[in-house]
């Protein structure tokens, strides 16, 4: 690679909307589709959403821009902003090692994350080619997730997302955001119209949006509110860092935190609108996880008109939905390790996204990968968002982060900083601990 190449590989996003774009691709994922929808109507419909936003704003306007103004500062990502904190204690060298933390789980949340990737890619081709329509959902999930049951799907997740970061951030990351995303709302848009209009539709609905205000009474709700609102943030003290890296220095931070926030809680609330109208209409169970999207869909679009167009149409939107999400793990990887071990991009892509595969290969049994993701979920990355957001705002200090923050945006209140210090980051550890003794809440 000559320097002209690695020079272009570490330019910026080259406007705004790419950034917020490329943010709301990170954190848009499959949580979105197969946890919100059920998580919503389960909690008290309408009610459940006031907690949300609550804390959706709440973590969106000082949880992301501290993960932004952090990468910004440090000009780096995950490894080197850990770095940047802790020098101002004279340790970067502790600050360095503690960033593996969530490095790790970004990489770990990635190869779990690529398996199930590698089976919507394999259910949208089913759909595509008529051989899902034609069988049992549940037969045809199960051939491909038992041991080694989906290798070439998943090279082929792994190989797309290496091809996309080995352009860079302008020409792979912030391109690739542009257009898959507007796609992936565009075409849940019409899935949600189509659903209205299915005879029984309204039972779902109701499920959703029939608020029982009794339920704001439950510690219960508010305890998965919280969940929801952390983890649909991307919030984990790793990935958007390295995307605030990538900002420019006059960009406005808390502005675009929560744009971010903004889109991430339309594209839940879309996804709700397209799947449990239609899982009600059919008179199927509201499950939640992957059983929702590789057995109870698929037999609701076996039962609809039109349902392999509308397959097609749905499988495509979610694989979207993942890929950008994956895009923003393994960036945070392949930064860090560019940065840290001297290594070209070229490299260190091929690099993550290999160790990523060969791990994965292994563990793509579904209760393998079930068991991979709920260790990196409910220990690894909650302590990494935790370790994030005590780096940023108590070892860096508010003085520090409140410079980045206010530069593109103006004076800062001191609320803000209230806010972040004695209340954003002991939600935090709550959030961890409250994972590890449920079982997860995200």
């Amino acid at each position: 690679m000559n320097q002209q190449q690695e020079n272009e590989q570490k330019s910026n996003f080259s406007s705004s909307i790419g950034f917020v774009l490329a943010c709301v691709g990170s954190a848009v994922g499959l949580g979105n589709i197969w946890m919100f929808p059920y998580r919503l109507g389960a909690c008290g419909g309408a009610a459940f959403l006031i907690p949300y936003l609550f804390f959706i704003v709440l973590f969106g306007w000082v949880g992301l821009s501290a993960e932004f103004a952090i990468g910004r500062r440090s000009g780096t990502g995950t490894l080197g902003s850990y770095a940047y904190c802790f020098a101002k204690r004279g340790v970067s060298k502790l600050g360095r090692s503690l960033g593996w933390i969530p490095l790790m789980g970004s990489l770990g949340i990635a190869t779990g994350y690529a398996i199930i990737l590698g089976w919507i890619f394999r259910t949208m081709w089913g759909s595509a080619s008529g051989i899902l329509m034609e069988n049992d959902p549940a037969s045809y999930f199960a051939m491909a997730n038992g041991e080694f049951g989906s290798i070439f799907w998943h090279i082929m997740v792994i190989a797309f997302t290496c091809g996309v970061l080995l352009f860079g951030v302008t020409k792979g990351i912030e391109k690739a955001n542009k257009i898959l995303m507007p796609i992936f709302f565009v075409l849940f848009m019409i899935l949600a119209v189509w659903v209205f209009f299915l005879p029984g539709s309204a039972a779902g609905y109701e499920f959703l949006f029939v608020p029982r205000w009794d339920m704001l009474l439950s510690p219960h709700t508010w305890i998965m509110a919280m969940g929801q609102a952390f983890f649909s943030l991307s919030i984990t003290g790793s990935g958007m860092i390295v995307y605030g890296a990538y900002l420019d220095k006059n960009a406005d931070i808390p502005k675009a935190s929560l744009r971010t926030a903004l889109f991430d809680t339309c594209a839940a609330m879309i996804s709700a609108l397209a799947i449990m109208p239609a899982v009600f209409a059919l008179g199927i169970g509201a499950d939640r996880g992957p059983s929702l999207i590789f057995i109870t869909l698929p037999t609701v679009f076996q039962q609809m008109p039109m349902g392999r167009f509308v397959a097609v149409f749905f499988f495509i939107a979610v694989f979207f939905a993942g890929i950008t999400s994956l895009i923003n793990m393994f960036e945070a990887v392949s930064e860090s390790w560019q940065k840290n071990f001297k290594l070209s991009r070229t490299t260190a892509v091929i690099a993550s996204c290999t160790l990523s595969l060969v791990v994965g290969i292994f563990i793509e049994a579904e209760p393998n990968v079930g068991a991979w993701m709920d260790f990196v979920s409910i220990i690894i990355v909650p302590f990494g968002a935790v370790l994030g957001a005590i780096s940023i705002y108590f070892v860096l200090g508010w003085k520090d982060i409140r410079e980045e923050l206010e530069r593109g945006h103006g004076k800062l209140s001191n609320f803000f900083g209230f806010t972040a210090k004695y209340i954003y980051v002991p939600l935090t550890i709550v959030v961890m601990i409250l994972g590890l003794l449920l079982g997860g809440i995200g």
